[in-house]
């Protein structure tokens, strides 16, 4: 190793914000599309969904949505940002 390997880094990191919930790409990663809605929320429903209004279950915004069958994952995350919204999650702290 030289010794630019033991230099500090350049930005000072700090403390790692926990946030609530998972990303809802991860949720919709672990499923196999096309899918119906009644399986998503059979399999999922119970998963904590981040959203901008903190953090919500799976199986509530699922009754939000009208939809029933979903081709590709994208067209069912379309509708989950179109109940739950998009922009800046909070964190634990706020």
């Amino acid at each position: 190793m030289s010794d630019e390997d033991d230099e500090e880094p350049a930005v000072t990191l700090g403390e790692p914000t926990p946030v609530e919930g998972a990303p809802l790409a991860r949720v919709t990663s672990r499923l196999v599309w096309p899918k119906e809605k009644s399986e998503i929320d059979r399999l999922e429903g119970d998963s904590v969904v981040r959203t901008p209004d903190g953090p919500q279950e799976l199986s509530t915004i699922l009754e939000e949505i009208d939809e029933t069958y979903f081709q590709r994952h994208q067209e069912f995350e379309n509708h989950v940002r179109a109940v739950i919204g998009t922009g800046p999650i909070p964190t634990a702290d706020e």
